[in-house]
């Protein structure tokens, strides 16, 4: 396909988890003004951060008095998931100049991730592929920036928007982008430990248990694709 071609394409195959993403945008902007930033703050943390998650998490430190060294230092811990999907990504964009690696890897989130290997795992040999992730991630970001506008307006005039629930809206984006990629029983075994470790882990400090099930859910299904792969050789063999 061409380069427009792509770039269309990965504006229209980002657009659903959109959907889930906007919610948690308007609230973030509504929890922002409320915890005492100004609007340009506001938007500021949204156009540089650009991490919900971490986002949120800075938001409520802030608003409980702490520190900007642990802010700082727990939203790093948080987003040490995204070094996986660069790792992930490093293969398929490793030939492009810097002017196009550091802006895609500045958009790369979850949203944007999820669809993006998707596109570079087709076996097709279009040269355009990162025109595509630059779409999504385009999109993706000025989403995201209109829904933090959205909630800081939204926020100063209706209160409380953070109880009517629309969070809910991110965690079944979430759950969309996970299942599709559970294809062997190793990805669901890891998916699975990785859960279980999130769960017992969720009380630790700075959101460490999020670290924790990220690195028990590679190693289990590291060590069963290669006992899966010895397997193989062993019945060739």
């Amino acid at each position: 396909m061409s380069r427009s071609q792509e770039f269309l394409h990965g504006c229209r195959d980002i657009l659903p988890l959109i959907v889930g993403a906007v919610p948690f945008g308007i609230i973030f902007g509504t929890l922002a003004i409320g915890a005492g930033l100004t609007s340009w703050q506001a938007m500021g943390m949204s156009a540089l951060v650009f991490a919900g998650s971490a986002q949120f998490i800075a938001i409520t430190l802030i608003t409980g008095g702490v520190g900007a060294l642990v802010v700082l230092l727990t939203t790093f811990v948080v987003n040490l998931r995204h070094a996986l999907y660069s790792a992930s990504m490093q293969p398929f964009v490793r030939h492009l100049p810097s002017h196009w690696r550091v802006p895609l890897a500045f958009w790369l989130t979850d949203e944007a991730f999820a669809v993006i290997q998707h596109r570079y795992a087709r076996d097709d040999a279009s040269p355009n592929k990162h025109w595509f992730f630059f779409g999504a991630a385009l999109t993706m970001y000025l989403s995201w920036q209109l829904a933090t506008l959205a909630g800081i307006a939204f926020g100063q005039a209706v209160p409380n928007v953070a109880s009517w629930g629309l969070d809910f809206a991110m965690i079944a984006t979430f759950i969309g982008i996970a299942v599709p990629m559970m294809r062997t029983r190793p990805q669901v075994a890891s998916a699975i430990v990785a859960a279980a470790v999130a769960l017992l882990t969720w009380s630790l400090p700075y959101k460490l248990g999020l670290i924790a099930s990220a690195l028990a859910g590679i190693l289990v299904g590291v060590w069963l694709e290669r006992r899966e792969e010895r397997r193989l050789r062993e019945e060739i063999a």
